[in-house]
């Protein structure tokens, strides 16, 4: 659900060059995408010669504001920026990013969305070569790959470090004199290209984000794709060969993460959801009085249930945009406390009415629970859900911070055992058929493995959010107290 715990966005990208505000318009970008990550927040910039970077934990406003005039010292005509919620590395200072390093060709600042589901075994390999970490996320490997002698005579060394990494990866490079974005051949993860009335080029995770500073869609970054803007402009070229890979986008783009005024994969979010909740609607129909949506991304899928079925659209709940989603609370009574602040209901529109739910995903259902539970004590006669995706059964490995595959809802329940665990009076999902068929692009150019079980880039090594800690641990293990 939106205003859960249960599943974590991945992270932004925005950068900009050749624009005299670009650090102040990568602010203003990073704030359009902060529904992708709250963690961290960070911008690098360059002045052609030298990079200089900023960045801390938590929003975007929290971390620049909290340091006045930090965006006057950043004032660069290049600049690149990042918003993190955390899917591989813990929650600490030293994963922010964009990562800036040094290494014998010059300065680098990376950023990253996505996650390398091979960054464990190359971390191995360059620690027993002696190369030495002071981060626990993946994108830090990629720094090392950089920084390889033999990786830096190749007549391409960045394409021929993309080659080395496995899994979903969208990435900004700012380089002292150039920005270089580059896009997974799978392209599993969104990145898009805009440009200023100024004719200044810009990247962004999504769309959005090129709408906050005024910038014009021009296209999409290609999977295996890499994007160079400097002074000549814009150059392209490909680190894979075009088309001997079938794209797998992450339709859970569509269905949750990105906002409802972008436009992915080659198609609006806001009139995907749309399709995705008159197909709900087609294949579950139910006799009610009025429809509500789990607010922010169930909203358009309840907007098209509604149309489909008839039933009057509501808003049975509102949201709270001013409780942070980092807030923890000890006891099981103010976490209960906490979801009816994220998310109060409006009596007056459910009492003693026969109410469809429509939200986006369940994933553990215990939050989902707590508001069906608020929902009867508000006096709704009847509850129906409706989910406009499939039961989740399956863990992701490409950057969405799904708990473990024992801690999901639908793992070992039946749609009746799903019913009862919730509380309410019938569940209906969108069937992964009826999904894809609300998709613009061919079935097989998405990834559908959080519901199928079928990974389109074979995971060999199990892969854990916290797998880079283990090499702090054994600090600990190792000593006798």
């Amino acid at each position: 659900m939106t205003m859960s715990s249960n599943k974590k966005e991945y992270c932004g990208l925005f950068g900009m060059y050749g624009d005299p505000e670009a650090v102040q318009k990568t602010y203003f970008g990073l704030y359009s995408l902060q529904h992708r990550g709250q963690e961290a927040a960070g911008i690098a910039s360059s002045d052609g010669e030298t990079i200089s970077c900023f960045k801390g934990q938590g929003t975007v406003a929290r971390v620049f504001r909290s340091s006045r005039g930090v965006l006057e010292k950043l004032k660069n005509p290049m600049a690149i920026g990042h918003v993190r919620y955390s899917t591989t590395g813990a929650n600490v200072a030293e994963n922010g990013q964009p990562l800036l390093a040094e290494y014998s060709r010059g300065q680098v600042a990376v950023a990253h969305n996505g996650n390398l589901i091979n960054a464990a075994l190359l971390r191995d390999e360059y620690e027993a070569y002696g190369s030495i970490f002071k981060s626990t996320n993946d994108t830090e490997i990629i720094i090392h790959l950089l920084a390889k002698p033999s990786h830096m005579n190749k007549p391409d060394p960045l394409a021929h470090v993309l080659n080395h990494l496995q899994g979903a990866f969208s990435l900004l490079f700012l380089f002292p004199d150039r920005i270089e974005a580059a896009r997974d051949p799978y392209g599993i993860r969104p990145l898009c290209i805009g440009k200023t009335d100024e004719g200044c080029y810009v990247i962004a995770s999504e769309s959005c984000a090129l709408d906050a500073i005024g910038a014009s869609f021009v296209r999409e970054v290609e999977p295996g794709e890499i994007i160079t803007l400097d002074e000549q402009g814009m150059s392209s070229r490909f680190f894979v060969t075009p088309g001997t890979v079938t794209p797998a986008h992450c339709i859970f783009e569509h269905v949750y993460f990105s906002k409802q005024n972008s436009y992915i994969f080659g198609e609006g979010v806001h009139q995907f959801r749309k399709k995705l909740g008159r197909q709900l609607a087609i294949e579950n129909p139910m006799e009610a009085d009025v429809v509500i949506p789990v607010p922010d991304s169930g909203t358009s899928a309840a907007i098209g249930y509604a149309e489909q079925s008839g039933i009057p659209f509501d808003m049975g709940f509102v949201r709270s945009h001013y409780i942070g989603r980092t807030f923890i609370s000890p006891t099981q009574a103010l976490r209960e406390l906490q979801v009816n602040l994220k998310l109060a209901i409006i009596p007056s529109v459910v009492r003693d009415k026969r109410v469809v739910v429509v939200d986006d995903s369940v994933v553990r259902g215990t939050t989902t629970r707590g508001k069906i539970r608020a929902l009867r004590q508000a006096g709704a006669d009847e509850i129906h859900m409706r989910v406009s995706c499939p039961p989740i059964r399956y863990p992701c490995y490409y950057g969405v911070d799904f708990p473990t595959r024992e801690e999901l809802l639908a793992n070992d329940r039946n749609l009746k055992e799903i019913k009862e665990f919730l509380e309410v009076d019938s569940i209906g999902y969108i069937t992964l058929e009826g999904m894809l068929a609300c998709a613009k692009l061919p079935e097989d150019h998405y990834c559908t493995a959080c519901w199928s079980g079928k990974y389109r880039i074979p995971v060999q090594v199990s892969q854990s959010k916290f797998c880079m800690e283990r090499h702090q641990m054994r600090l600990f293990e190792d000593v006798d107290v």
